[in-house]
């Protein structure tokens, strides 16, 4: 017996002021099309490196040889439409029956953890609901298809997922005005003033961007770095072209004697390490007694064109490192990379390690890659072509823009970083919330075009680190020389620096390594402080282990932060205790942190 219920009470959608409405309606039809002929013109519609042309012409070519290998196959296609087409009955039979008061279970569901679809109206009005429902079966019929598809290798494989997920992204009933239940709300609600508003912040987007649209995810006029942001007292004690030295100013009365460097990436600003006090990894360390040092590395323009990879390893690790030597008279520091930070680092020390020297005492590497054979997404942006390209207008400009690099780490997580900032932004017309992280992710850096152009070629394109075929400074790299005790810390979710990739870098290593696996991602999954019992961390005995997958099976999970069991680890490396060391007694402070380098607007 077909149970029935009342029928769901439905949004009344009623138009208060019609004539306001038109006016609004023809304002945003006039205002998106001058929008729409304006985005034509940018270059972000022609074909360049990473640009979102260049990717749609990407995901078209590749789209376009899965749609071929299986018109080859005209029975196997048939069969793969045929379960599509029954889908879809099943739903509109489904919907005709809701229609009639029946109650009918959902022919299919989004993920909890799916954002797009937590309006209550995608479940209870039946319009929407069919919208969502249809759009479900569609992409998870396509990724069928694609998993079924043969004759790929692992990277057509790879690519073909990567595009698949852009494309099902884009193309959610969530991000169009007339099948998202909150925006058709707001748009009766205000007389279509919000898609006026839309158009107004589309318009502001571009005009405050550089060569790519840089799409707001933030309030950016609540933070000031230095003044919110950036905050932990202390002073620059060195700089040259390459970088800045901060040295934090003691908070204890008595200090470890062996001070503690940090290499952040130079592909972003480094105060991510130091974002709020709350959130701050390196107040954290200053509060348990560490003399911190951080590198702050500049924003390079083109006269520092010509920096390369090896520069930064002399100008700035191994200078900085001499840097804290002399300001502390301790001959050995301890020191921590962060993702390419700990790249750069690495390679440092198979250098170092290489010529017999040994400035430091032990290594902590944060989602950091020194094998990138399992690199994961942004192993797409690296082939032969695409870094032909890349070098030609990198040679042309001497750096590559910011906006370029942010647009690929967006790309890789389009529905969280890019389709929900449309819809806040363009369609419900309404500002971002200010949020420290978004400000720090959209407050993107330079990359001098030497630097970058070997990074990206020789690690991700070819993996000379892990063959043992890379040389810097006239020295041949070898991994397995470094023998100095490590902390690695890889993130469960990590899109960048997969934990996968991290592992098998960590393998390398020919000295005693302290794995650990932090939960959430790339950037929580470091700044997590111990106070907000957000996520968790794993701990186990990586020498067992062959894979990561077997690692996790031996792991013992850990609520909270790992901060607290690193500080266990590092205190061990760190000597005794002396008294604090105010900043520049030696070298001689420059200008108050953050610095000025950090200030720099790309």
């Amino acid at each position: 017996m077909t149970e029935t219920i009342t029928k769901p009470a439905t949004t009344p959608y009623r138009i208060e002021n019609p004539e306001e409405f038109a006016h609004n309606i023809m304002r945003f039809f006039e205002e998106g099309g001058r929008a729409l002929s304006e985005l034509l013109e940018r270059p972000d519609a022609k074909i360049s490196p990473f640009s979102a042309a260049s990717e749609v012409n990407e995901a078209t070519k590749t789209l376009t040889d899965i749609a071929r290998v299986w018109l080859n196959d005209p029975a196997r296609l048939a069969e793969a439409q045929g379960t599509l087409v029954s889908s879809y009955l099943e739903l509109w039979n489904n919907a005709i029956r809701r229609l009639l008061g029946e109650k009918v279970a959902p022919v299919a569901e989004p993920e909890p953890s799916d954002n797009r679809f937590k309006d209550s109206e995608w479940s209870s009005n039946p319009y929407f609901d069919f919208w969502k429902q249809a759009y479900l079966l569609t992409t998870h019929w396509a990724e069928d298809v694609l998993q079924q598809t043969e004759g790929l290798d692992e990277h057509e494989r790879h690519k073909a997922e990567f595009y698949l997920r852009q494309l099902s992204s884009a193309l959610s009933p969530s991000n169009f005005p007339m099948t998202n239940p909150e925006v058709v709300r707001e748009t009766f609600a205000t007389n279509a003033k919000n898609l006026v508003q839309g158009m107004a912040h589309l318009a502001h987007d571009m005009e405050k961007s550089g060569d790519l649209l840089k799409i707001s995810q933030t309030d950016t006029t609540a933070f000031e770095v230095g003044k919110n942001l950036a905050t932990t007292p202390g002073k620059v004690v060195f700089e040259n072209d390459v970088f800045q030295l901060i040295q934090y100013t003691p908070t204890t009365d008595k200090v470890r004697e062996v001070p503690l460097l940090v290499i952040p990436p130079w592909i972003n600003k480094y105060y991510i390490l130091d974002l709020t006090p709350p959130k701050s990894l390196l107040k954290y360390a200053v509060d348990q007694g560490f003399t911190v040092f951080v590198i702050s590395w500049v924003n390079p323009d083109e006269r520092l064109s010509h920096k390369t990879f090896e520069d930064y390893m002399l100008e700035g690790i191994l200078t900085a490192a001499d840097a804290v030597k002399r300001e502390t008279g301790v001959e050995k520091s301890n020191v921590v990379g962060y993702c390419v930070g700990g790249t750069l680092l690495g390679s440092t020390l198979a250098y170092l390690a290489a010529r017999g020297e040994e400035p430091f005492r032990a290594v902590t590497f944060l989602t950091t890659q020194l094998d990138f054979s399992k690199a994961g997404d942004l192993l797409l942006f690296t082939n032969d072509d695409q870094l032909t390209s890349l070098q030609e207008m990198m040679s042309e400009r001497g750096f590559l823009d910011g906006s370029r690099m942010a647009n690929v780490f967006n790309m890789m997580r389009p529905r969280d970083l890019i389709w929900p900032y449309i819809v806040n932004n363009y369609l419900l017309g309404k500002k971002p919330f200010p949020f420290d992280l978004l400000y720090w992710n959209q407050d993107s850096t330079r990359m001098a075009a030497a630097n970058h152009a070997f990074y990206l070629r020789e690690f991700y394109n070819e993996n000379k680190l892990a063959k043992g075929e890379m040389s810097l400074a006239g020295v041949k790299l070898d991994l397995k020389k470094i023998k100095l005790p490590v902390f690695e810390v890889a993130t469960k979710e990590d899109h960048i620096a997969p934990a996968k990739s991290v592992f098998i870098g960590s393998k390398l290593l020919g000295g005693p390594v302290e794995f650990v696996l932090a939960g959430s991602g790339h950037i929580a999954g470091v700044v997590n402080p111990p106070d907000k019992m957000k996520y968790q961390y794993w701990t186990a005995n990586k020498a067992a282990a062959d894979t990561l997958e077997e690692w996790i099976g031996m792991a013992k999970e850990h609520p909270g932060s790992w901060w607290p069991y690193w500080m266990e680890w590092l205190n061990k490396h760190s000597g005794g205790w002396t008294i604090p060391r105010e900043p520049g007694e030696k070298l001689g402070p420059i200008e108050d942190a953050p610095g000025s380098y950090v200030r720099t607007k790309s």
